[in-house]
């Protein structure tokens, strides 16, 4: 599975951004896809996370309300909605493809990751 990201750039707070990722392969349905992203100096963490129906979901509390994960399994894509954006929000964004249908939220579970998109906040 190859995995490409775009979306991100440079927005004010309060504003939106949507990322998405684009998948080769033909697994992508019978795989959970996640976002994760890495801030400056920081360590990489789960942002959101979607089952490979997309009948389940999963948010890190930092998210919940603000950002939407959602997947098309017939484009092989899986978006990231990101509202009310806050500079804390900046960081590379990864999408990540996992080894089961089922959502996970550890890095460990996924073994296929993206190249990054870079998104920043200002205040």
């Amino acid at each position: 599975v190859q995995l490409q990201a775009f979306g991100g750039g440079l927005v004010h707070a309060g504003n939106s951004l949507r990322l998405s990722c684009a998948a080769s392969g033909r697994t992508f349905s019978s795989r959970a896809m996640g976002w994760f992203r890495q801030a400056p100096g920081k360590e990489r963490e789960f942002v959101a996370a979607i089952s490979g129906s997309g009948g389940s979901l999963n948010y890190a509390d930092s998210v919940k309300g603000r950002f939407t994960i959602s997947r098309d399994n017939a484009k092989n894509t899986v978006d990231l909605q990101m509202n009310s954006l806050k500079p804390e929000d900046t960081a590379v964004y990864y999408c990540a493809a996992g080894n089961s249908w089922y959502i996970h939220v550890y890095q460990y579970d996924y073994n296929f990751w993206g190249q990054g998109t870079k998104v920043t906040v200002s205040s």
